[in-house]
C-alpha cells in the first residue's frame, strides 16, 4: 500500500529542490544561500548539484512544474517571494496535481489497483487566504523595490513619511492592508524602509484606500508622496485626479472625491490620483491609488 504523499515525498519533492536547487545557483547564490533558500543542508545542495539525487524524468518534463521552479527561483532570488510564498505555490501546485493530474497518475502507477476505482481525492484549496496574503505581500516588496531603486524618490516622500500599501480583496480593515511598518523617510536623500512589509501597520494610508474602496473604487494599492502643485499636474496628464477636503473626517473626503473622480465607465480599478493641500495640523498630501500596489508605485517612479 503507497499513499499519495509517498509518491510527493519519494518522487516530486527530491527531483523540485534539485531543480530549484539548479536554478538558484544559475542566479548566482552560493551554496549556503541555496540551503538557506530551501531550508535544506549544504551537503544536500552539493547533491543535488552533482546529479547524486535522482530526477523523475515526467516531473521534470511537465511545463507546470517548470514554470513554478522558474517563478519560485525568481521570486526567491529578487526578494518577491519569501520562504514561506514559495512553500504556499509549491503546496498549490502540489494538490492540483494529485486531483487526476500528474501525481495522481504517480500513484496509480505505484497503485495499479487505484485505476479501476472511482476515487477522487479532496486536497486543499489553491486560492486559499494564505497564498493571497502572500501574493499581496510579494506586490508590496515589488512597489518598494521600483521606488527605492528610483533616482530622486526621497524628495517626494513628505515629512510624515511615505508608504506602499495593498489590501485584499474582501479587506475590511487596516488588518487587510499590507505596508510598510514605521513608513518611509527620507534619510540624506535616500529613501530608508525600516522593516519588511507586513498586515495591520499603515492606519493612515490603509484608512485612504479602503474609504476609496467604500466609495466604489476597486483599487488594491496605494503610495502617498509629498504635495506639489507640478507633481499634481504631472500625475493628471495620465490620470484622474481629485482634490478633497482636509478638514473633513477621511472617509467622507475621501468618498466624495471618488464620486467627484471621472473614472472610465466600468474600470473602478483605473488608476486614480487624490490629493489635499493641508489644514491646521495636516500636511498636504497626494495619493495614487492603481490596481495594485506595484502598479501604483510604477505612476509615482514615472514622475521621479
Amino acid at each position: 500500500m503507497k499513499f499519495i504523499e509517498e509518491v510527493v515525498v519519494d518522487e516530486f519533492l527530491p527531483t523540485v529542490r534539485s531543480m530549484l536547487a539548479e536554478d538558484l545557483r544559475d542566479r548566482g547564490f552560493t551554496q549556503r544561500e541555496v540551503a538557506d533558500a530551501l531550508g535544506i543542508s549544504q551537503s544536500a545542495v552539493s547533491k543535488y548539484a552533482h546529479g547524486d539525487v535522482a530526477r523523475h524524468d515526467r516531473i521534470v518534463a511537465d511545463e507546470r512544474v517548470r514554470d513554478l521552479v522558474d517563478r519560485v527561483g525568481e521570486g526567491l532570488a529578487t526578494g518577491d517571494l519569501s520562504p514561506v510564498g514559495a512553500l504556499v505555490e509549491i503546496e498549490v501546485l502540489i494538490r492540483r496535481l494529485e486531483e487526476g493530474d500528474l501525481l495522481a497518475e504517480l500513484h496509480e502507477e505505484a497503485m495499479p489497483a487505484l485505476a479501476d476505482a472511482d476515487v477522487e481525492f479532496s486536497v486543499h484549496d489553491p486560492d486559499s487566504g494564505l497564498r493571497e496574503r502572500e501574493r499581496v505581500l510579494g506586490s508590496v516588496r515589488r512597489g518598494l523595490r521600483t521606488l527605492t531603486n528610483a533616482s530622486g524618490f526621497a524628495a517626494l516622500i513628505p515629512n510624515v513619511g511615505a508608504n506602499v500599501a495593498e489590501c485584499l480583496d474582501d479587506a475590511r480593515t487596516i488588518d487587510d492592508v499590507a505596508a510598510v511598518p514605521g513608513r518611509l523617510v527620507d534619510v540624506k536623500g535616500r529613501a530608508m524602509v525600516p522593516g519588511e512589509p507586513e498586515f495591520g501597520v499603515s492606519e493612515h494610508v490603509a484608512t485612504v484606500l479602503l474609504a476609496a474602496r467604500e466609495a466604489g473604487s476597486t483599487a488594491r494599492g496605494a503610495v502617498n508622496v509629498r504635495y506639489d502643485p507640478e507633481t499634481v499636474a504631472a500625475l493628471a496628464e495620465s490620470h484622474p485626479t481629485v482634490e478633497f477636503d482636509a478638514e473633513l473626517p477621511t472617509r467622507e473626503a475621501v468618498a466624495d472625491a471618488v464620486a467627484a473622480a471621472d473614472l472610465p465607465a466600468g474600470d473602478e480599478s483605473a488608476t486614480l490620483v487624490l490629493y489635499q493641500t493641508g489644514a491646521v495640523g495636516v500636511e498636504p498630501i497626494v495619493y495614487v491609488l492603481a490596481p495594485t500596489a506595484s502598479e501604483a508605485a510604477a505612476v509615482v517612479r514615472e514622475i521621479v
